[in-house]
């Protein structure tokens, strides 16, 4: 797990050393650089497996020919190594590294199937004189690119990329549209014009500083049709197989492991299979001081009885109001993207924790509600067949009553959510259930250029071009979880994990996004993960041999904080600093006047907005971290 940087074009190597310090956070063991004809490679390290000198990147061939910087893991190294020497290649060390870099010199870019694990990593051929890159399935590992008149730069991080190219400054106001719609972007969009991500499953070659070819090299399960054929004990017996094999192949490291531990199923399954290895596992987890928000359920206690069950060391990491908006305006430097969570701050939370105890690598439970189901829109979407028996203009009134109830109360928010949108059908219907406000309303609270340059595009285009990809009849749930998998993970749950975890020099691995797993849950029928209102039911029956029914079947909780509460207390003196009407004024992005309007009506009970304007609020924070600083600095 390591940060990696580089350039093609008119870049120089002192503002490439600059960029690297800017995210040294994410490798602290190690650095390095390789540097030739306007091409430009950086590596941080974090040592993970093999901790020699063996494992130090760049790693050139013995010909000098190839360069390869990687960050991430691959799984199935010892698997690819073996190969490897029964076709006549020798190895100095023993990471997966130089691994990847032989199975390069074996099979090019067609290896990229072969390859379990997460990763982004930039490969130098001076035989093709190309520059190859790829980011991993299903995008654990992050990397932004942006082509300039200069030429080509990536990074791990955005803070470096703007080391390297500083003229990318822009804003992009659809981006950032879909940051407070979603409270993430979908796509390859970031908050800057000039600034793409590189998507999960996806890969490009450079040449000459100029991107030659981009494809995506995996697809998941759903785009090619696999079918649904398991049975009801095909499903449960192998759900816990894979599962188990996934967590026990994610367990490689020359480093301590430890685990998250909220009490939830994912975490738990996580951990009841890693104590297998690893009987004495070091879990973490969170104590909020205040209390939920209503209608959470506090995951300690929850917590507590899986250790217990399971012989398993807990650490509670004590997270207080008082400390919220500074660690907040920390979260939004450290995440490069305004993305709009409390969970991020768990994550930094117990990643401290886990690195000063000497911890190196933390395994989650994140996942497993993408891949098995498990939010209230897939209940949601499960009874939707019921609502194409109404007649449109029920729907229509439905939906008009439902946005008129108490969004205080979480029954009435819920309803209200449930029916927004209730009048459309379709793709449509599906990408409107990951929407955070009317789309109408919420671009009321942009300027009137802002207003202009939305109006020529749609907010949810991203997902309704993925779901046009998928087969006709896919059915409703199967598209949702495609979605889940497609933006939600590699667009927000997994970049804050990363960048969170990171900053404190921890990698995080993540068991249920093991592509052999995920291959294998998209043959469960849809009826086995959803049934009713049971999320998750395949996964459930699984671990029932494994661990206590009560926390098995307990109430689903977020993995967050009681935002509501700390935007009306806490974070408000922060909200309306940020959120002046000079500082908005000078943004020229938002109406001062509408923000200000959105702010007293909240704060008076009369809409539940704290969602969209915590993204406002990032937004904003962001703005004058990555838009107005000259130039940023390392994180400490």
């Amino acid at each position: 797990m390591c940060g990696i940087v580089g350039y093609w074009g008119d870049f120089t190597a002192e503002a490439l050393e600059r960029a690297n310090a800017i995210q040294s956070h994410r490798g602290p063991d190690d650095a390095g650089f390789h540097h030739c004809e306007g091409i430009g490679l950086g590596h941080l390290r974090l040592s993970i497996v093999d901790l020699s000198p063996a494992g130090h990147q760049p790693m050139t061939s013995g010909d000098g020919a190839v360069t390869l910087v990687f960050n991430g893991e691959i799984y199935n190294f010892p698997e690819l190594r073996a190969d490897l020497e029964r076709r006549g290649h020798t190895f100095r060390g023993h990471s997966d590294t130089e691994v990847l870099l032989h199975l390069y010199l074996e099979e090019g870019e067609a290896m990229l199937p072969r390859l379990n694990g997460i990763f982004a990593f930039a490969i130098r051929d001076e035989r093709t004189d190309t520059l190859f890159v790829a980011r991993d399935a299903l995008g654990v590992k992050p990397l932004y690119w942006a082509e300039t008149a200069r030429g080509f730069v990536f990074a791990s991080e955005i803070k470096a990329l703007l080391e390297l190219a500083p003229e990318c400054r822009e804003l992009d106001v659809v981006s950032l549209h879909r940051y407070i719609s979603f409270l993430w972007c979908p796509g390859d969009g970031t908050p800057l014009a000039g600034v793409r991500k590189l998507l999960p499953g996806e890969a490009l070659v450079v040449r000459d500083g100029r991107i030659a070819r981009r494809w995506t090299w995996y697809d998941l399960p759903v785009v090619r049709g696999v079918p649904q054929r398991l049975t009801e004990s095909q499903s449960i017996e192998g759900t816990a197989r894979h599962l188990r094999e996934a967590v026990h192949r994610q367990m490689i490291a020359d480093v301590p492991v430890g685990a998250f531990l909220s009490g939830g199923l994912d975490s738990s399954a996580v951990v009841a299979f890693a104590r297998e290895l690893q009987p004495d596992l070091r879990c973490f987890t969170i104590r909020n001081h205040g209390g939920q928000d209503a209608g959470f359920v506090d995951d300690l206690p929850y917590a507590q009885r899986v250790a217990k069950h399971l012989g398993v060391p807990l650490d509670v990491v004590d997270v207080r109001a008082a400390d919220i908006s500074d660690d907040l305006q920390e979260m939004v430097r450290q995440l490069d993207e305004p993305l709009v969570d409390t969970a991020p701050l768990n994550i930094l939370y117990i990643s401290r924790l886990a690195r000063r105890q000497g911890i190196k690598v933390l395994m989650s439970g994140a996942g497993g509600d993408d891949v098995f189901s498990g939010y209230r829109r897939h209940v949601a979407a499960t009874y939707d067949r019921y609502r194409n028996v109404l007649p449109r203009p029920v729907l229509a009134w439905a939906e008009r009553a439902t946005q008129r109830l108490d969004q205080r109360h979480p029954v009435k928010r819920r309803l209200a959510k449930l029916f927004a949108g209730a009048s459309l059908d379709g793709d449509e219907r599906i990408a409107n259930y990951f929407l955070w406000g009317r789309d109408d309303q919420l671009r009321s609270l942009y300027t009137g250029d802002a207003k202009r340059t939305l109006a020529r595009h749609a907010t949810a285009q991203p997902l309704l071009d993925f779901l046009a990809t998928l087969p006709a009849d896919t059915p409703v749930l199967s598209r949702m979880l495609a979605l889940e998998q497609r933006f939600f993970l590699g667009d927000f749950n997994l970049i804050f994990t990363d960048k969170m975890s990171m900053a404190t020099s921890v990698e995080v691995r993540v068991p249920f996004l093991d592509t052999e797993l995920v291959e294998f849950a998209a043959q469960i029928p849809d009826r086995f993960k959803q049934r009713g209102r049971e999320g998750k039911w395949v996964l459930k029956r699984a671990m029932e041999p494994y661990l206590p029914r009560d926390v098995i079947y307990r109430q689903k909780t977020g993995f967050g904080g009681p935002l509501r509460r700390w935007i009306r207390e806490e974070l408000r003196p922060l909200l309306h600093d940020t959120l002046s009407v000079e500082r908005l004024r000078a943004r020229g992005v938002f109406d001062p006047a509408a923000v200000q309007r959105l702010i007293a009506d909240n704060e008076a009970g009369r809409v539940d907005a704290t969602y969209v304007l915590m993204s406002i609020l990032n937004i904003e924070l962001w703005c004058a971290e990555y838009v107005d600083r000259a130039r940023l600095q390392p994180v400490p």
